[in-house]
Order: C-alpha cells, then structure tokens, then sequence
C-alpha cells in the first residue's frame, strides 16, 4: 500500500493520573522507559518500521517534555513527504479541552482532509509493543471493512479493565462493551476475554462520518463507548488478532506482547520484563529497532573498582545500563539505569529504574524502586527496606513498589 494513502493519528494528550507522580511534571507517552527511550517511542517505530511516514502527535496535558522529544528526536524528510509532528489542542471548535479520544480527532479533522489519506490509523500513545501495521491494513482491506480494532486475548480477572469484543467466526464485531464487570469471557476459552488495544485502523469516509455523528450528540466521546460500541450494529467493523502479528527478527515468546502501561505496577514490572536473559521484550532487535532520540552528550558506560579486598567492585547483573553511566565501586542487579546516573563505592541497587541522572551514595541500599530524574540519594540511605517509613516519606504502589519524584530533596 503506498505511504501516501495513509495517516498515523496518535492519541497522546492523556493525563497518566495513575502514573504520578512520574506524570507530575510530563505527559505520560513521555514517561522514560527501558532506561533510554520514552514510551511514546514504541508505537512511532512501529509505524516507521511499517512504512506509514506520515504521523500526527495530538498532545495536550503538560507536554513540553514530550513536544522536545518528538521535535528533535522525530525528524523525518518533508520533501519526501514524510513527517512526525506534534499537535498541540487548538480549542478549534470551542473554548474547551478535549473531551474525550474521539472528541480529539473531531477538533483537529482539518488534519485528516488536508492530508486526504484513504485510510486512518487511530493509535494510543501508552502502549509496550512492536506491531507491524501492515499486516492490520491488509487485514482491514481484505475484510472491506469500515473500521478494524485490534485485539488481543487477557485473563478474565483483569479483562474488566479493557474494552470487550465479541467476533463471528468470519473476523466480524457483533458485540462491544467498555470495561463491564463481568467480562464475556472468549468462546472456547472461557480462562481469557478479547480486550481492544485501543489500537483503530478506519476508512477516511467511515472517520469523518462516525466522530462528526458522535460530536453532535450527548456522549463521553470516547472511541469504546462512543464510537466502536455503536458503530458496529451498523456497519462492518473488523476485529484484527494481534497474535498472527510478527515483525522481522522476533523471538518466539515476544509475539503476541503488548502492554498498557496504566499504572505503577504495571509499568514497573513492562520494565522488569526487559532485563530477563531471554526477555520477553527485546531491544536488541535490529531488525525492527524502536528509535529514539540520540544522547549525543553521554559518554560510554563505565565500571570501575575491582578491590576485591575491600569488597568495593563496580558490577552490573542482569540489567540495562544506558550511556554515560558510572558504576564507580557500588553494585546494580535486575535494574534499568538511564543515561548519567552514578552508583558510589558500597551502594547496592536492586530490582529498580533509575532515571536520567540520578546519583547512589555511598552505603546506599535501594530495591523495588522508581527513582526519577536529577534525584541525589544520600549516602548510607536506604529505601524499600522499610515500608513504614517509605510510606512516610514517598508513594508506595500497591505492590510496595517506592516512587521517589523528580528532582525530590533527600535527607541522610
């Protein structure tokens, strides 16, 4: 399919309420994450992998940090045609926000019918995974369908939390509901539920129609509630399965991964998932790379100490360290380190994320941590050892997992 038939719209101006305080001073798709990239990351290089150049970012909610990244990180050829751009709300129909994921693609259809593309991709911004959308388009073209929602199977006890989608045997929607209590579990699997990605792939006429229906009624103007759970009594909505998706150089335990980092637990365990020796999210794969934007500053890694005498060796097991990392005599196992962050002689890191430039005292002892960005630990403190008095001092995710904001001031 030529690039020029299709546009990548992508929904990026969610709050992330459940992330703070990392989403206290940025938007979520902005969020680090495996130590160098930011979340946003993963579904631009899916569809630059994918050959869909031309993309759309509608950000909103405290987006600078995620504006900066994409425009000096996203750089693409504008004589080619191709381009990554942000889309700041311009409050074009009105003087309010963005009411929902649907009322943002009615306030910026300028966008839709300047670029005029046969076929629209309607992609959130929060997810963990490599997808070749392609696939979805050619799916979508052969079931000549007006809208296809990607799926993918979820255990029942969680599925509450996600769209439900029914399917006949031929690929067809007959039924949608937006996180219900009870789930319908899957037919011949009653263990799992379809859940939507959030993941839609439209033909242009079908977009324009369903979300100008939907803005001139009383709705959440949501694109579950609103749009997919109507739109599919109506006309032919597809249901594409994620798990026949592949991408060149894939293992055989990534197919079918794909993560909604919702809240703290889960964006802290996505992260754990990537130090594992055969993890079930790689980065090394070269062949459908997940782009970012280059530390051209950062130096190389650096391990330094190896005094066996005074037990004082800089050493990393298990882990993801970035560039321009010094592990100057402390000790790191199962982390994720972003770039500049220094572990001091004696400190031991374990089971945590530390963000860019955070500095590990002497003596320190941190575990089932999220430390963020410019945070200096001071020596000999500890931090996950002591529920009570990290609850005292710090957010606590309901899995025990301490969160230590941005640029916070510790005391010894």
């Amino acid at each position: 399919m030529p690039v020029q038939k299709t546009l990548a719209m992508i929904l990026a101006g969610g709050e992330g309420r459940r992330l703070a305080p990392l989403t206290q001073e940025r938007a979520k798709p902005a969020v680090p994450f495996g130590g160098r990239y930011r979340i946003i990351d993963f579904v631009l290089s899916n569809f630059a992998n994918s050959g869909v150049l031309r993309m759309k970012v509608l950000t909103q909610y405290k987006s600078d940090s995620l504006n900066t990244h994409i425009s000096r990180g996203w750089r693409l050829s504008h004589m080619l045609g191709q381009f990554v751009e942000s889309v700041p709300a311009q409050q074009r129909t009105g003087p309010e926000w963005y009411r929902g994921s649907a009322d943002a693609i009615y306030q910026n259809l300028n966008l839709v019918t300047d670029e005029e593309p046969q076929y629209v991709f309607v992609f959130g911004a929060d997810h963990i995974y490599r997808m070749d959308v392609q696939q979805m388009l050619d799916f979508h073209i052969a079931q000549k369908a007006d809208c296809t929602v990607a799926a993918i199977p979820v255990p029942i006890e969680e599925a509450s939390a996600f769209g439900i989608i029914t399917a006949d045997e031929s690929g067809r929607m007959v039924d949608f509901q937006e996180k219900p209590k009870s789930p319908k579990p899957m037919i011949g699997n009653p263990r799992a539920a379809l859940v939507s990605m959030g993941n839609y792939l439209f033909t242009t006429e079908a977009l324009v129609r369903e979300i100008v229906r939907d803005a001139g009624k009383e709705s959440a103007h949501d694109f579950g509630k609103s749009i997919i759970s109507e739109m599919h009594k109506r006309t032919r909505v597809a249901v594409y399965d994620f798990a026949t998706n592949t991408v060149p150089g894939q293992g055989p335990n990534e197919i079918g991964y794909w993560r909604d980092v919702g809240d703290l637990d889960t964006y802290f365990e996505c992260n754990m998932d990537l130090v594992a020796v055969d993890p079930k999210l790689s980065m090394y794969n070269d062949r459908w790379p997940i782009y970012t934007a280059p530390a051209f500053t950062a130096a190389p890694a650096k391990f330094v100490f190896a005094n066996v005498e005074e037990n004082r060796i800089g050493s990393a097991t298990d882990s993801v360290v970035s560039e321009g990392c010094i592990i100057s005599g402390g000790r790191i196992n199962r982390c994720i380190l972003s770039p500049n962050v220094r572990v001091n002689s004696f400190a031991d890191v374990q089971d945590s994320i530390l963000f860019e430039g955070v500095r590990v005292g002497r003596h320190a002892r941190i575990k089932n941590a999220i430390i963020d960005k410019n945070v200096d630990i001071p020596p000999g403190l500890q931090i996950g050892y002591d529920a009570a008095e990290d609850e005292k001092r710090f957010f606590v995710s309901p899995k025990g997992i301490v969160v230590v904001p941005k640029g916070m001031r510790l005391a010894g």
